[in-house]
């Protein structure tokens, strides 16, 4: 049958947790589709909505029926059916019985294995409302919610109490109890605005219906959009920039059905407490949207989202400021009672709160990587001292106040306490790069001071944790290693820090030594690096045999290893890229089964055929003009000019007989092998591209 309606399915309770409301609408969309898919419902376009108040699902062009089809049973094979007379045996006729059948109406099936009986019978396809109230069951039990409650004497459960369900197929409401809420044909609209239920007579009106009788938007990105639009010009009339960050948008999102841009404002003496502590009350404890001016300063003015159209917003305004300037209060207090105290008296006090038991306190911890920070100044052109300072008073803010209660500004607060200090402006700036990058794609140290530092705590904690043998398992990383090893990597390359990794992992293991069971961390730590870094270049179109080619030659920097993989990967374009890859290839596997001392050097006198001593010709040519090229770095065209070597290579493999009778000869032309796969070696090992 062909004959389809429009689905409609809502879900009504209370107000849904806001930061879960996007997941719980994606998960029930998928699943419900999931459900349609294994009935074998066709079906047309999917919108999901969502509101704090509802989960809803408008599906096109639901079928009415499932289709028609044909079971196919496959039954004893006919010598086991019948026995010698031509009689039914006892497997016959049960195989015959569970079908609902006698053996002979029984088909018969012949392929290149046998004969067996089979019975085949057409199914007629159930009625869609008959199969959607056990796919909604099964689509709202695959809800990702950790915690269910029950309500009343209800012994249904769910993430909140269930007030009302939505549920039509086309004209007809579908018949079903579910999480003890009858189906009707009724929405609601806002809690406020028209608490009434809304009957909906044509489902694809749902949305229309809501917003124009009931005041609800129910499609989460459009009601997204009217907030982010409502906040931008509430903030134009004020002559500011608003800060709409994605998570708060859709938190807010969440919150309201309704939404209505409100102004408020407060006192201009607390915007001297650093404006970021400031925006992180706004954000986090009352969900408003700061405003910036011209030059990125904090205004004394913010936006909030009432889910409400009230007569008399000015009362709305009244009440969030009211409610905002408490907390901007305790915001001034935290910053002039840590104004009090200069960050490096609270280094002591470091002392008493632990990094990890194995490794030391947080002060132990400061004191290796203020060594630390010094080391790698010395060896990237930025102030020793001055790095070994900063990494002293890197973890000081932990100490104050304000991170106490906002533990988002630590390094945020460093650097404005050092700047009250009298600090210098690079070492206050140190502290806050301290940190970065917090995530993937974060932005790196600009100052010399803080690139120092923020390598030094991530080589201090790589080292230390698995040297106590913590290193990261599956999806487990409780110290974020990954994380910092990624960092690490992007500073090393971003920043063209020709450090040798693993000096600089040895430094960070001299003064752990003592606390370490891991004798050998720092080849654990660099195999560990490069895993990272393998997996950074997979994502920009590195193949893992590239890879591998450079990583087999052991590059000590991090940017000659990069300049290698250029190179190596403009090498792979060139006609002859192929074939001396293979013949490099090729050469490995017949040193490495060699079983006599290959000799150091080339002996011309035992080049007898033309072939060898053509290749040793263009080898010693090619050696002159590629080690000056490699010295400097020029690997790509270093690579260019190996190339020219195909011809005589190929030559050489066509002509002459490498495991020759002769000793000397053998000897010989393996040394010449050797010497010809250092070379290329000394840029990558190309015989791993095969």
């Amino acid at each position: 049958m062909n004959e389809r309606a429009d689905l409609l399915f809502e879900l009504g309770t209370e107000e849904l947790p806001p930061t879960a409301l996007r997941t719980l609408s994606d998960a029930l969309a998928a699943a419900f589709l999931q459900g349609l898919e294994e009935a074998q419902l066709e079906h047309g376009e999917l919108t999901a909505y969502a509101t704090p108040r509802r989960l809803a699902l408008l599906i096109r062009d639901c079928a009415l029926f499932q289709p028609d089809r044909k079971i196919h049973r496959k039954g004893p094979a006919v010598r086991a059916a019948f026995d010698a007379d031509g009689n039914p045996t006892k497997a016959a006729e049960g195989f015959a019985r569970s079908c609902g059948t006698t053996v002979e109406r029984l088909e018969r099936m012949k392929n290149d294995k046998g004969e067996w009986l089979v019975f085949e019978v057409e199914e007629k396809g159930r009625p869609a409302a008959e199969l959607l109230p056990a796919i909604a069951e099964r689509a709202l039990a695959r809800l990702p919610v950790p915690k269910r409650m029950r309500w009343g004497s209800s012994e249904a459960q769910f993430v909140r109490p269930v007030h009302w369900l939505l549920f039509k197929l086309g004209d007809a409401v579908v018949p079903c109890t579910l999480l003890d809420a009858p189906a009707g044909d009724a929405t609601r609209g806002h809690r406020f605005h028209h608490p009434d239920p809304i009957p909906v007579e044509k489902v694809a009106d749902y949305a229309q219906l809501l917003e124009e009788r009931g005041r609800v938007i129910a499609h989460f990105d459009e009601r997204r959009e009217r907030i982010r639009e409502q906040v931008e010009k509430a903030a134009e009339a004020l002559g500011g920039t608003p800060q709409i960050d994605a998570d708060l948008l859709d938190e807010v999102t969440a919150l309201n059905e309704w939404p209505v841009a409100i102004t408020g404002g407060f006192e201009e003496r607390f915007l001297e407490v650093p404006q970021e502590a400031l925006i992180l009350t706004m954000k986090k404890n009352q969900k408003y949207f700061p405003l910036l001016d011209a030059e990125g300063r904090l205004m004394n003015h913010f936006i909030t989202i009432a889910n409400i159209d009230s007569p008399r917003p000015e009362v709305i305004a009244e009440g969030n400021e009211r409610v905002i300037r408490p907390r901007l209060a305790d915001a001034m207090f935290f910053w002039e009672q840590d104004g009090k105290q200069r960050l490096e008296e609270r280094l002591e006090s470091l002392k008493g709160v632990v990094f990890q038991q194995k490794l030391g306190s947080m002060y132990d911890k400061s004191l290796r990587v203020a060594a630390l920070a010094r080391w790698i100044a010395g060896r990237i052109g930025a102030d020793p001292a001055l790095a070994h300072r900063a990494g002293l008073l890197s973890r000081c803010d932990l100490m104050t106040e304000m991170v106490g209660e906002f533990p988002d500004m630590q390094g945020i607060m460093g650097r404005y306490q050092a700047l009250r200090d009298g600090e210098p402006e690079e070492l206050a700036q140190a502290l806050e790069e301290f940190y970065m990058p917090r995530y993937s794609g974060d932005r790196l140290p600009e100052t010399p001071t803080g690139v120092a530092l923020s390598l030094a705590e991530r080589a201090d904690s790589l080292v230390g944790i698995f040297g106590i043998g913590l290193k990261p398992t599956g999806d487990k990383d409780p110290f974020g290693l990954r994380r910092a090893a990624l960092g690490l990597l992007r500073i090393l390359s971003e920043r063209s820090l020709s450090i040798p990794l693993r000096e600089l992992l040895e430094e960070a293991r001299q003064p752990l030594s003592e606390r370490l069971s891991e004798s050998e961390v720092v080849e654990e730590v660099h195999a560990f690096l490069l895993e990272r870094l393998k997996g950074l270049l997979s994502e920009q179109g590195v193949g893992p045999q590239l890879f591998e080619a450079v990583a087999a030659v052991s590059p000590a920097t991090l940017p000659d290893f990069l300049a290698r993989v250029a190179a190596v990967r403009s090498f792979q374009e060139l006609p002859q890229a192929e074939a001396l890859a293979a013949a490099n290839k090729r050469i490995r596997n017949i040193l490495r089964k060699a079983k006599e001392e290959i000799p150091g050097e080339v002996e011309p006198s035992l080049l007898r055929e033309r072939a060898e001593s053509a290749l040793w010709e263009a080898l010693e040519g090619a050696e002159a003009s590629v080690e000056p090229r490699i010295e400097a770095g020029e690997y790509g065209a270093a690579l260019r000019q190996l190339a020219q070597l195909r011809e005589a290579v190929d030559r050489f493999f066509d002509e002459v007989m490498v495991m020759d009778e002769d000793p000397a000869l053998r000897r010989n032309r393996l040394a010449l092998l050797h010497r010809l796969h250092q070379l290329f070696r000394r840029v990558a090992d190309i015989s791993r591209l095969q």
